[in-house]
């Protein structure tokens, strides 16, 4: 019966504080930059399943990292975007349940994947050889499922904790979006065993695999320090390049949100702005600014886009003349 006293609950996402008169700006530069990244990571998407050459691991795992920034953009940034044009975010109390697990679910799952990104570069640089072997299709799979089945594992975990609480002594949530900290002030019981279960789950979660990601790099540097060819060094640290800063970016608002507990700074809320807005939009522009082979996968494919238009047009102007000189002839044999 509790329970269902909650789920007629409702709560308005107070977001972050801002001028009246700013409000259709900041809904008009919300709204390009979540069209941006998912017009990216659609593009890379595309790009890698219409270009041979880039079905190999390194891009398969990057498909899934495009996949899970355009999502988790989804959970958090339209209803960011509602909230310019109607004064306030109202979500229900399931709607609140379901942003907080899909959030979680995808941003543990983009955690997992650095980490296996990370092992991926480790066999291509430091085990060449053995790398085909290594990292074979089957293997890939399983990683990649192995990254899915643990975020959705990690997610089920922390609402369950949440949302086993009273609910119903506020309805006012101070973030721009439901999530853990912000959720947990609204309770109406004591919440310091679900905010220590959360700094240790996270903390453990986000220690493991930054230190698997610092392993796995302290090998590759060796690797490439021992590589004669200037060229040869240089290529292997722009492979790498992308992929340590997309996880510098990752890792550092994490560090900020989740692992101070009892944390009452409003800098929260604007780290947590960049990280669920800015970040999705910076991994493509990141991944395709420092690979050739994606920039000019991406090249082709708007290639192909254009010669496919002008092949539409030319065939829509000879259908339009082959109905004009149809009408014309039928007006001239009825004359």
């Amino acid at each position: 019966m509790e329970f269902e006293n909650q789920t007629e609950l409702y709560y308005i996402i107070v977001g972050f504080p801002y001028p009246l008169e700013l409000r259709f700006p900041l809904f008009f530069f919300f709204f390009l930059i979540y069209l941006l990244t998912v017009l990216g990571n659609l593009l890379i998407l595309l790009a890698v399943g219409f270009e041979p050459r880039l079905h190999r691991p390194m891009y398969w795992f990057l498909c899934h990292l495009s996949f899970l920034d355009m999502t988790v953009s989804s959970v958090v940034v339209p209803k960011v975007i509602a909230g310019f044009i109607s004064g306030g975010r109202v979500i229900t109390f399931g709607g609140c349940i379901a942003q907080l697990f899909f959030f979680h679910f995808l941003g543990c799952t983009e955690c997992f994947l650095y980490t296996v990104m990370a092992y991926d570069r480790f066999l291509a640089i430091c085990k060449p050889l053995h790398y085909g072997t290594l990292m074979n299709r089957k293997v890939c799979l399983c990683l990649s499922f192995g990254t899915w089945f643990g975020g959705s594992l990690h997610s089920m975990i922390q609402t369950s904790l949440t949302f086993h609480l009273p609910y119903g002594c506020g309805n006012q949530v101070g973030y721009i979006f439901c999530d853990i900290p912000a959720v947990l002030k609204l309770a109406c019981a004591d919440t310091s065993l679900n905010e220590m279960t959360t700094f240790v789950d996270i903390g453990f979660l986000a220690i493991t695999c930054f230190c698997l990601i610092l392993t796995s790099y302290v090998y590759i540097i060796s690797a490439i320090l021992r590589i004669r060819s200037a060229e040869g060094r240089r290529r292997a640290f722009s492979t790498c390049a992308a992929h340590i800063t997309v996880v510098v970016t990752y890792y550092v608002p994490l560090v900020f949100i989740y692992l101070r507990p009892d944390s009452r700074d409003p800098l929260d809320g604007v780290v947590a702005v960049f990280y669920t807005t800015v970040t999705p939009l910076l991994n493509p522009v990141i991944y395709t600014l420092r690979n050739k082979e994606m920039k000019s996968a991406l090249k082709k494919l708007v290639g192909r886009q254009s010669r496919r238009r002008r092949k539409e047009g030319r065939r829509r102007k000879v259908m339009l003349r082959f109905t004009c000189t149809q009408e014309l002839g039928h007006f001239g044999t009825s004359l």
